[in-house]
């Protein structure tokens, strides 16, 4: 009997067998499995004391990584001069390569292993973040966006995700109606405030993708990793991903003194570089929902893998209770740019 398979992990070995078959990095001496999530993580230390790290993509439900865009947006950023974790060429010039595996081929890519501080609740290290994120939107500006495969509009991340939501296993008649309404308020909110901004997207910085590090004068910059959810968008949402990571997910979710400070820290510091625009800044909130429709999507999509109880019925029941209260959230706006850290 043949069996056919969602989704396989090579072990940390398996891995490093095939980056040094691959890539021209010498011997791997030693690896280990970092993540499993949206995408099986590894890291790799070489003999010559470097380390990398190797990314085996997912099948998304979005479609095919666009694993040359990824590498075109790395290599010019790095060109402005912005500190990003850089792709690394296989051995034959290509962006990633193709692995065998039992449920098929899947990319790998290889990339730049960097150190530094996690973002945390290091008020230093939180404006960091938040002047790293302008900085990157401004080596952005001028970029080639064409050939991107996908676009961080509002197709992408609410209407597409909301119809892998509906078609979930575990949504049933009395819920279907609720998130399509919330989905359709939500769009026509967005869509009467006009033109918003357009960036060349992270796509996921939530603090937990960027480090922070130390420059030899001693001020702190952000590093930044990850960016398998870039491609052109609305700066809007890119900037509600933080506040959509510190806001308590919940129904009865409130505000705490500490995320706000926390928001209050990465938003000035954005805006000493890069300032909002009205519309940009009254969008602000609405994407923070637009985010959580895009993760059940992203849940939804991967039903085959995670399983169907990754979204019960009773946690999408809590999610529409939560949705319908983030359509009265606000997002606290500081007047003036808070005072920086002596040492940022």
């Amino acid at each position: 009997m043949e069996l056919e398979f969602a989704q396989s992990t090579p072990t940390a070995a398996a891995i490093a067998r095939v980056v040094m078959a691959n890539y021209a990095v010498g011997e791997v001496v030693s690896g280990e499995l970092l993540r499993r999530g949206f995408n099986q993580v590894y890291g790799l230390a070489l003999a010559d004391g470097r380390r990398v790290v190797a990314r085996l993509c997912a099948e998304r439900p979005r479609g095919e990584p666009d694993l040359a865009f990824e590498a075109a947006v790395l290599r010019h950023l790095r060109t402005r001069g912005f500190p990003v974790a850089a792709s690394l060429p296989a051995a034959d010039g290509e962006v990633a390569i193709r692995v065998r595996l039992p449920e098929g081929e899947r990319a790998l890519m290889l990339f730049e292993h960097v150190e530094g501080e996690a973002t945390a609740d290091l008020a230093a290290n939180i404006q960091a973040f938040g002047r790293g994120l302008a900085q990157l939107h401004a080596a952005g500006d001028g970029m080639d966006v064409s050939t991107s495969r996908y676009r961080l509009d509002l197709d992408h991340l609410l209407r597409r995700p909301l119809e892998r939501l509906l078609r979930a296993p575990t949504m049933n008649a009395g819920l279907r109606p609720s998130f399509e309404a919330l989905g359709r308020r939500l769009h026509e909110r967005i869509a009467s405030l006009g033109p918003l901004t357009q960036v060349l997207c992270h796509g996921d910085a939530h603090s937990d993708n960027n480090f922070v590090r130390a420059r030899e004068d001693g001020s702190r910059e952000a590093v930044f990793f990850d960016f398998d959810e870039t491609g052109p968008g609305h700066l809007a949402y890119e900037l509600a991903v933080y506040p959509w990571w510190l806001h308590p997910r919940t129904v009865d979710g409130v505000w705490s003194d500490k995320a706000l400070a926390r928001w209050g820290q990465f938003i000035s510091a954005y805006q000493e570089v890069r300032p909002l625009g009205d519309a940009d800044t009254a969008a602000l909130a609405p994407f923070v929902a637009v985010r959580q429709f895009w993760l059940l999507g992203e849940y939804a999509g991967r039903v085959p893998v995670w399983g169907s109880q990754a979204i019960p019925t009773d946690y999408l029941e809590r999610q529409v209770k939560v949705l319908t209260q983030w359509e009265g959230l606000e997002l606290p706006m500081p007047g003036a740019a808070l005072t920086a850290d002596p040492a940022a």
